[in-house]
């Protein structure tokens, strides 16, 4: 039976968001863990940064070996343990890399610290592997994208306040002016989010979630999937460049933007944080704001969620940050570019090729006006592109794994794959600015974005010679 009917199944898709929470949680932590290692390791500014490239560089490594265990058994792993084992296993691996905090740090051992990080992350390539298109898999597929965009938010709310917690458990009262801690600070906060995986790992497995869901292991006879593999798809092959383009735009913006307010426009360090916050939070404004449509399928509410869950999630984002006594007033005017995303979020229609093609243009137009300008009004718009990349990775999934059918979860891992983009961009962007300057470095990000704007008009005509269109299953959902 089609999915494109089916409501969403509530109860199957709270408890596979709780992954997406533990994602933004540990990545956005690994921030606080950089300076705290820097200081008891007695790194230099480069060795610290082994923190984010053994994170990330986990991602591959682990859709390397899930296609190298599913060849040498001639038989997609996923598919044959199914999709809710397979993530308890992933949050199992990833609880084990937990363990490894405790003799790290009582070693005082840095290179296991990097190991434990990668542990905890090579099974977070396993969890996305299979949650992504579970999430697209769990409703009707008009609005798979939208329930992805809806992980994605809720991605972004751990991203919010882990580092505020991992942050007060380290340091505790050091917040105050203390920073004489030590390195074993890190053991029980770690042990703890251990504990945690291992409580949601046996969770899930006594949901409901399903092993093998109907809409990502389809008839094997139909024309459309009788290819040898995943990367027979075209739009998968095109999606995974998009991946790792878009991976790259979103966390190179971020990274370099410090740099340029401190040496562009005289910010001191202190005083840069909110903005790198704003910057991440306008994720979660974007990606609540695109998920309205997996909630209702009700118009006239879908309109009115349009305006509320945005501003909603800006005022968690000022809500934090008063938290944190940082002063509100620059943040305000804020609340008028949100209208920007709203209304383009209105005119995507709720098409994922559509809303990639839309916010890339605006995020390229975003990178224009601040390479263009100076001071706050160049902050600003650099910061926007948070907004607009907010939705491109269920887009890009979505439009990437399209049609994949029994090679979906194949597909899934090779775009996971591709999540090491986002250390080589910045990389990319950062040499630029060596040569050049910061502000002319954007035009990598700019560079980024042509291509998911390119990829948006091609994949349309590739999906629709293949007989999907997804204009036609968004009107004939309602």
């Amino acid at each position: 039976m089609s999915s494109l009917n089916q409501k969403t199944n509530w109860a199957q898709f709270i408890p596979l968001a709780t992954v997406f929470f533990f994602w933004g949680f540990v990545a956005a932590s690994n921030d606080i863990l950089i300076p705290v290692f820097k200081k008891a390791f007695n790194l230099t500014q480069g060795e610290s940064q082994l923190v984010s490239v053994a994170f990330y560089v986990a991602y591959t490594v682990g859709s390397i070996i899930y296609m190298i265990i599913s060849y040498l058994t001639k038989g997609d792993l996923i598919n044959r343990i199914g999709y809710k084992n397979s993530l308890a296993l992933g949050l199992t691996i990833s609880a084990l890399g937990t363990l490894l905090f405790y003799p790290a740090a009582n070693m005082h051992s840095f290179p296991l610290m990097l190991s434990a990080l990668f542990i905890v992350a090579l099974g977070f390539s396993l969890q996305q592997t299979v949650a992504n298109p579970l999430a697209i898999a769990l409703g009707p597929i008009k609005t798979g994208s939208q329930r992805l965009t809806m992980a994605g938010g809720i991605n972004n709310l751990g991203t919010t306040i882990g580092p505020l917690i991992v942050s007060f458990a380290i340091f505790g009262s050091a917040t105050s002016g203390n920073t004489d801690m030590s390195i074993e600070s890190v053991k029980i906060p770690y042990l703890i989010l251990g504990a945690a995986f291992l409580i949601v790992a046996v969770l899930l497995k006594m949901s409901s979630l399903p092993d093998k869901p109907v809409a990502v292991v389809e008839d094997e006879g139909q024309e459309n999937n009788s290819r040898s593999s995943a990367l027979k798809y075209p739009q998968l092959i095109l999606g995974m460049i998009g991946i790792f383009v878009y991976v790259g735009v979103e966390v190179s913006t971020a990274s370099n933007l410090p740099a340029y307010m401190e040496k562009n426009l005289g910010f001191m360090t202190k005083d840069v944080a909110p903005f790198i916050s704003l910057y991440w939070a306008s994720l979660m404004i974007g990606r609540w704001t695109g998920a309205v449509e997996a909630f209702t399928d009700n118009m006239n509410t879908q309109k009115i969620l349009r305006f509320v869950a945005p501003y909603l999630a800006f005022g968690i984002f000022l809500g934090v940050n008063k938290f944190m006594n940082h002063d509100l007033t620059p943040f305000y005017i804020y609340g008028l570019i949100i209208l920007v995303l709203i209304f383009a979020d209105m005119a995507s229609k709720g098409n994922p090729a559509r809303m990639l093609l839309i916010f890339s243009c605006c995020g390229i137009l975003a990178l224009l006006i601040g390479m263009s300008t100076d001071g706050m009004t160049s902050v600003y718009a650099f910061t926007s592109v948070g907004l607009f990349c907010s939705t491109l990775w269920p887009c890009i999934f979505t439009l990437a794994i399209s049609g994949l059918g029994k090679h979906t979860s194949q597909g899934s891992s090779f775009l996971i794959m591709m999540i090491m983009g986002g250390g080589i961009i910045s990389w990319l962007q950062g040499y630029i600015a060596d040569l050049s300057n910061i502000h002319i470095s954007y035009v990598v990000g700019v560079a980024c974005f042509l291509y998911l704007a390119f990829y948006a008009w091609k994949v349309t005509g590739i999906l629709k010679n293949q007989g999907i269109d997804f204009d036609k299953k968004i009107s004939g959902g309602h």
